[in-house]
């Protein structure tokens, strides 16, 4: 068992919408997720379900054809490998859980992410 400090946790700046705080365990990622409104994660996809809890503010989830406004307080679930894009619409807040363990961020192989992007 190990005790983790969330405040001590770094707060990486992928650009100038973006900013994440990781955890990763043996066979988890969790992440705090910082979104300036405008912002927007490009289409992609990956091996990890993830699940996403709004925390504060909005998101447009884009994925199979479907869209989700999402809010605080609710919670998005991605399946392993179905390509999904994001919206900021407002500030938020975002806590992300993935299973298995985002080796792409560890090895700094997340370049989507780190592409300052916004919606036009």
């Amino acid at each position: 068992m190990k005790l983790h400090k969330w405040n001590e946790i770094a707060l990486e700046q992928l650009n100038p919408s973006f900013g994440r705080q990781a955890l990763h365990t043996e066979r988890m990622t969790i992440a705090y997720l910082h979104l300036k409104q405008g912002g927007v994660v490009p289409e992609h996809h990956h091996e990890n379900e993830q699940v996403s809890m709004v925390l504060e503010g909005k998101l447009r989830f884009l994925a199979g054809g479907e869209e989700y406004i999402i809010g605080a307080g609710e919670v998005m679930q991605i399946p392993s490998n179905l390509p999904h894009r994001v919206e900021v619409l407002e500030d938020s807040l975002v806590f992300d859980l993935f299973a298995p363990v985002r080796a792409d961020w560890l090895s700094g192989n997340d370049a989507y992410l780190r592409q300052a992007q916004e919606k036009t």
